[in-house]
């Protein structure tokens, strides 16, 4: 066997060098494939009620489909009803005082007020016509003036009987005055809108679901007391559900809102187009330090949220959502 020269040895050695660094020089300046890891989340609404009470039923499950309107749970609260009988018994009594306040007198008591005021014209007329005699008397000098005052006082009080009926009377024709009526009427007004107050409170001792979604928590039991704006259950939209990524300040460069990217959900085995809609600072406490020996800076990590730009079946909060990133290095 002939040795190989010298020559055709040290060619295939420098051939070899070359293709080393070309590989070497290809690695460095291909991105290096890197995969974020994220979540699915999705938009929960915590349902309460407004009014304190004992839940007397709860009509879902966790796990039950519900729509906008359904009712959710129903609170017992005697208190409010007890002020539903309050404001009708109100009610009922301002309508009637109103009722009255415009009718004006019964036909008994006009009747009435009329004979008072017959008698006192009557008795005013005979007075008038004593006075008469009484003052022709006097100015023949055969009665003293003292009986002729008597007469005339007596008269006078008459008159005054008679102005004193007839307004009685007027007042028993015409009814309350407006006034009266005004008030009466502001009355029921007033009854009128505790009763709404009241309708209000009934109402909302049925807790109505605020959306369509899935009971995915259920807070409270049949037969426990809540307060006020205590959660019964959450109810989350699977219809609105986005991605969250934590992604470090120097990896930013080519991610912007309205930019489309293609993520990978394992639990579904599919990738799914998603669009960047939302880029905010996570806040001081999700901050990559650096060495300060190596001379460089601390950086932000910053929250990215993208959102499916077709419904996808299936998506759920929770599930993990990869996002692969090609970086320079």
């Amino acid at each position: 066997m002939k040795k190989i020269p010298a020559v055709l040895t040290l060619v295939m050695i420098v051939m070899l060098l070359v293709a080393a660094f070309l590989t070497i020089r290809n690695f460095a300046l291909t991105p290096q494939q890197e995969y974020l890891q994220g979540q699915i989340e999705a938009r929960r609404v915590m349902v309460a009620g407004k009014l304190p009470g004992r839940i007397s039923s709860i009509a879902v499950h966790e796990g039950d489909a519900v729509k906008k309107g359904d009712i959710i749970a129903e609170i017992s609260s005697p208190e409010v009803e007890a002020k539903k009988i309050q404001a009708e018994g109100a009610y009922k009594a301002a309508k009637a005082q109103a009722k009255k306040a415009k009718n004006g007198a019964r036909s008994e008591q006009i009747d009435a007020a009329k004979a008072v005021l017959t008698r006192a014209e009557q008795a005013a007329s005979l007075a008038k016509t004593t006075y008469e005699r009484v003052q022709k008397l006097y100015d023949e000098g055969v009665i003293p003036v003292q009986k002729r005052d008597e007469a005339e006082t007596q008269m006078n009080a008459a008159n005054a009987q008679v102005e004193a009926a007839k307004a009685q009377y007027t007042q028993a024709v015409n009814g309350a005055r407006e006034e009266d009526k005004a008030a009466a009427n502001a009355l029921v007004l007033q009854a009128d809108g505790a009763k709404a107050e009241v309708k209000a409170y009934l109402d909302e001792t049925r807790i109505i679901a605020p959306i369509t979604g899935e009971v995915t928590l259920k807070i409270s039991e049949e037969g426990e007391v809540v307060g006020a704006g205590m959660p019964v259950v959450a109810i989350t939209d699977l219809k609105d559900a986005w991605a969250v990524f934590n992604v470090r300040e120097d990896e930013l460069k080519d991610i912007q809102k309205g930019k489309a990217f293609e993520l990978q959900v394992p639990a579904l085995d599919k990738v799914v187009p998603m669009e960047v809609y939302y880029i905010a600072s996570a806040g001081n406490y999700a901050v990559w330090k650096s060495s300060k020996e190596s001379g460089g800076f601390d950086l932000k990590t910053f929250e990215v949220r993208l959102r499916p730009q077709t419904p996808v079946e299936g998506l759920r909060p929770g599930m993990t959502v990869l996002w692969k990133r090609n970086l320079e290095k």
